[in-house]
């Protein structure tokens, strides 16, 4: 355990922890101080909790702390993720409306986008066969009156069925129970009488709004991760219980694990509502790189969090990341509220490979943390991304400044072997890998931006992660971006994102009207009940009333559409002048997405489908601090030179290797040049130039331009 502190009152230390599939990065904030201390600790794939608590003991060994310092821990978790992405769903039960056993077969009745011909797509197995969908009479009609009433028998064998069948995770979705959930809570009290051990999720309480299909699979899989996070969430507060109490009064620190939407929620509370963490990881760095991009004067951003598994992207407007309730997670739509983030497999433990046309292929499969890449010496057999950068110079022999030994010529004996059976020089081949992985990360960054009306070129890009910035200037090439910012510590900034987070609690209702017959004082009271059910939940994570804040949004779309676009719903009382500014936004929201508009035509009225209210209980953000300047140049960082080759055809050049500790701001660094720190490297390519601004970012851009935009952030 970490040495007790020197005797005196105790420190005030917040605690943000993520983990990732190689690395587990921690940062702890002095509450009193505001000194930010950030490390980082090799991930356990077997136990994340270990790799959890090796964090935190670290972290506080830095500060000189204990456990009995720590007054919060928020967690940005990967379990529901790795579960959904592995396909490792235990067996599961299904319970629905009569005459619509088979709405899981049917799905959407399409083949999913990149399959240019159906032919070649095969249909995957559903999350729940048929033979584990059992049906029950009774239904609703879509404004929640009752049609039939509930076959309660039926329910009941239904419920011993399942029982009997060995199941003991349990799904339920009726028709229209958005509207009325009567029968959805009878069966679950049905359920808890006939099947006292199953774990059940009604859809109802998971996702409040129509689409049957995609309602259907977002309580599956609420339902299939529950257990999974309980355990997970339930271990880690054991053992941060006892490490934050060890020889003193047993008491409770707050933990709080990540959402999907931007906010975090106390783990006592996730485990209720497991679906809503499935892009945990990934919303923390947006948010915490946002942050960064926003004081340092950008504001239209790209994130770029490169990992050793994946790389995420997401967009960020005026300082805020978008958000979307159309995301999947592996084969699996989860329809609800999550920051926009696009996943493609190019981290840097991504594998090469030959295809069978005996073309070089790269990712998705990765090498993870173990074996992880040749160069990690754990017995890896196939070379990865981080190996061709190693072998090329673009980064040092070793990781987290020294603590981690790379292997050299491992990489590059398994690059020969490789290089051997293509026919090409390793130079060659290792270049080849690092293009594919940069096209991968410029093709996921056009889905966030091209695909949803924004053009790339406006943007900055902010990269972190461990892997996120080494290849920022084949990056800024490819797609025109006006530059990049890499933020201090980039390999820390989505364990700095979760200090960053405020609790937000979100819910939905589907209320179908027309925008010329709207029924305001009905929308009124919606928006009323969804903001007293989101007053409660801030009530019970301990917020004053006062301090709590409600953003309004509303689900729109032109009468015959099949999907909404969401506008913002502005404060105060619901009226027709309120609705009437809603709807002005959804036609500006509607041109910039499709490129047109039905603005003034009657023919084509506007529709109102979902209201929704997240709730949002703010907390104390750190303050970034400019840093204080130094005496000399850029050459008092300079440690050394170390050949590196960027472009194959030119070979290995002499390249000044710089400490990014010792920059300072207004520091300018000419390509070819290195960056290193502990958690990362920056590869300046010929024709690049990075300028370090006033919060020490890196800010790089193509030579010519390095003046004006760099100090747009200084």
């Amino acid at each position: 355990m970490t040495p007790a502190a020197a005797a005196g009152p105790r420190r005030r230390i917040r605690i943000g922890i993520d983990t990732g599939g190689t690395f587990t990065d921690v940062v702890a904030l002095d509450e009193e101080s505001g000194e930010l201390v950030t490390t980082k600790t090799p991930s356990t794939p077997s136990d994340p909790a270990d790799g959890f608590m090796n964090g935190i003991d670290k972290v506080l060994g830095l500060l000189g702390c204990t456990g009995a310092d720590v007054t919060a821990v928020a967690h940005g978790t990967t379990v529901a993720t790795n579960q959904l992405l592995e396909d490792k769903i235990d067996r599961l039960g299904f319970i629905t409306t009569e005459g619509y056993e088979y709405i899981l077969e049917i799905a959407r009745q399409a083949v999913p986008d990149g399959y240019g011909n159906s032919y070649f797509w095969v249909k995957p197995d559903r999350i729940v066969p048929v033979d584990l969908v059992h049906t029950v009479g009774g239904r609703f009609d879509h404004k929640g009156n009752e049609v039939r009433p509930f076959d309660e028998e039926g329910a009941r064998g239904a419920a011993r069925r399942l029982r009997e069948q060995g199941i003991l995770t349990i799904g339920v979705c009726f028709l229209h129970s958005y509207a009325n959930s009567a029968h959805e809570e009878r069966m679950r009290e049905i359920l808890r009488e006939e099947h006292p051990e199953a774990i059940v999720s009604i859809s109802s309480e998971v996702l409040r709004e129509y689409r049957e299909y995609e309602r259907s699979m977002t309580t599956l899989v609420d339902a299939a991760v529950k257990p999974r996070v309980a355990r997970y969430v339930g271990g880690i507060r054991q053992r941060l219980d006892a490490f934050t109490t060890a020889g003193e009064a047993p008491r409770r620190v707050p933990f709080a694990i990540m959402k999907s939407n931007g906010g975090v929620l106390s783990a006592e509370e996730v485990v209720h509502q497991p679906i809503t963490t499935v892009l945990s990881g990934p919303a923390a760095g947006a948010l915490g790189a946002a942050l960064i991009a926003e004081k340092a004067g950008f504001d239209k951003v790209l994130t770029c969090d490169g990992g050793g598994t994946s790389t995420d992207v997401s967009v960020v407007l005026g300082g805020e990341p978008t958000l979307t309730t159309e995301g999947t997670v592996g084969r699996f739509p989860s329809k609800i509220p999550m920051i926009d983030v696009v996943t493609v497999g190019a981290g840097g433990g991504s594998i090469a490979w030959i295809s069978p046309e005996g073309t070089l292929k790269v990712g998705p499969r990765s090498a993870g943390a173990d074996p992880g890449p040749l160069c990690y010496g754990k017995s890896g057999t196939e070379p990865t991304i981080t190996d061709a950068h190693v072998l090329l110079g673009r980064i040092p022999p070793h990781l987290l400044g020294g603590e981690i030994p790379l292997d050299v010529d491992a990489a590059r004996e398994g690059l020969t072997k490789m290089a051997a059976e293509l026919g090409m020089g390793i130079e060659q081949l290792a270049n080849g890998i690092l293009e594919i992985s940069a096209w991968n990360q410029a093709n996921a960054l056009r889905q966030i931006t091209v695909k949803r009306g924004l053009d790339v070129r406006d943007f900055t890009m902010a990269t972190f992660g461990g892997s996120g910035s080494l290849l920022l200037c084949r990056l800024i090439d490819i797609l025109g971006l006006a530059g990049v910012i890499v933020p201090r510590d980039p390999g820390n900034v989505s364990a700095f994102g979760l200090l960053t987070v405020d609790v937000r609690c979100d819910y939905v209702q589907t209320a179908v009207g027309s925008h010329p017959e709207l029924d305001h004082p009905k929308v009124a009271g919606i928006f009323d009940e969804l903001a007293g059910k989101a007053g409660d939940a801030l009530d019970k994570e301990g917020f004053a009333a006062e301090d709590h804040r409600y953003v309004r949004t509303a689900d729109l779309r032109y009468f015959g559409q099949a999907f909404e676009v969401r506008v913002p719903v502005p404060d105060g009382p619901f009226t027709s002048e309120l609705a009437d500014t809603v709807a002005e936004s959804f036609h500006t929201a509607h041109e910039q997405l499709y490129g047109y508009n039905f603005r003034g035509d009657a023919s084509q009225p506007v529709e109102w489908v979902n209201l929704r209210v997240t709730g949002v209980g703010p907390i104390r953000r750190p303050e970034l601090r400019e840093l204080p300047g130094r005496e000399g140049d850029v050459e008092r960082a300079r440690t050394g030179t170390r050949a590196v080759c960027f472009v194959d055809r030119d070979g290995y050049v002499d390249t000044a290797v710089y400490a990014r500790p010792e920059l300072a701001p207004g520091d300018l660094v000419v390509g070819p040049a290195i960056i290193e720190e502990f958690g990362s490297t920056i590869p300046i390519h010929p024709g690049f130039a990075a300028r370090v601004d006033a919060y020490g970012n890196v800010v790089v851009t193509r030579d010519t331009d390095t003046t004006s935009t760099a100090s747009k952030g200084a």
